[in-house]
């Protein structure tokens, strides 16, 4: 069985209407995924990624130090509190020891000594700043990397983007790499390149344009081999969408991002794309009662 919650959860991820997300888990016995896919199949949902629902606020930063990049997200209960010097300063302060101590994970970073007074931990640094500002904040993540680092920080800690790139980092190469980042901060992108999608992936989408040609009447009588065809094209098109190093690239749409970054000289190894509050559910005041009758 599923609920209220769970028809919510799927519109906010597929754009479907409501009746037609009950209708999927419906069908699907109340499997999330089965009904992603299964409203994929009828054409009503085109996004191919789960959409984060943004829903607290705080700042995403990024620090660069030499070759060593940090990206870290500091989510808190107002974005009032996010524009706060004294919460900028902390963001700041905490990427500068994830670049120093290189913590395994956010609990170790949270034990960690802070490198500018070993006599406390970043933990209890953290409870400072919450006693003095008034307002609970929590570390939710971070990202480290060593090597050519560039970031790029869009709309004033929203979304925050660090690449890796094989590069000597001059400035023609500095400037390619803010470009895939800002194209990755702006497209999303969910894979680097086809090497990196996993095959269960490659399969899953096959079954769904599949199924979704089936459902075209136009398309009743054709053999297999020309349905085989259709099937190929759509998924190189699903790979020039989903891939970065296949998109068309945003700043010159003749070329592909990665035939841009050849042409710079800069070979991409790795990215990290950070959404504030991506993930985390948003309060609703309204909306489980208003969809809360159609799912009893």
């Amino acid at each position: 069985m599923f609920t209220a919650k769970d028809v919510k959860e799927l519109r906010e991820r597929t754009g479907c209407g409501m009746m037609d997300c009950k209708k999927a888990l419906t069908e699907t016995n109340g499997d999330f995924d089965k009904a992603v896919d299964f409203l994929r199949e009828k054409g009503l949902a085109t996004a191919a990624k789960k959409a984060g629902r943004i829903a607290s606020e705080g700042l995403v930063d990024i620090l660069v130090e030499g070759n060593v990049g940090a990206m870290v997200e500091i989510n808190s209960e107002t974005d009032f509190v996010a524009k706060n010097d004294e919460f900028k300063d902390f963001v700041k302060n905490v990427a500068r020891q994830v670049i120093a101590t290189n913590p395994a994970d956010v609990d170790a970073l949270l034990e960690s000594k802070y490198i500018d007074d070993t006599n406390i931990t970043i933990k209890d640094l953290l409870t400072e700043k919450i006693a003095k500002i008034g307002e609970n904040m929590n570390i939710r993540r971070f990202a480290r990397y060593e090597g050519g680092v560039v970031g790029y920080v869009h709309a004033a800690g929203r979304i925050g983007v660090m690449v890796k790139v094989d590069a000597d980092l001059n400035d023609d190469a500095t400037a390619a790499a803010r470009d895939c980042a800002m194209q990755i901060a702006a497209i999303n992108p969910l894979y680097k390149d086809r090497d990196s999608v996993p095959a269960e992936d490659v399969e899953k989408e096959k079954a769904i344009i599949t199924a979704q040609i089936k459902e075209d009447p136009k398309n009743a009588n054709k053999p297999d081999n020309i349905i085989e065809k259709m099937l190929g094209g759509k998924i190189n098109k699903f790979y020039e969408t989903n891939c970065l190093i296949e998109q068309a690239f945003v700043k010159d749409d003749s070329i592909s991002v990665g035939k841009y970054l050849e042409s710079k000289g800069v070979k991409l190894v790795d990215y990290v794309r950070f959404e504030k509050g991506e993930g985390l559910e948003k309060k609703s005041e309204n909306f489980a009662d208003e969809v809360a009758s159609m799912v009893k």
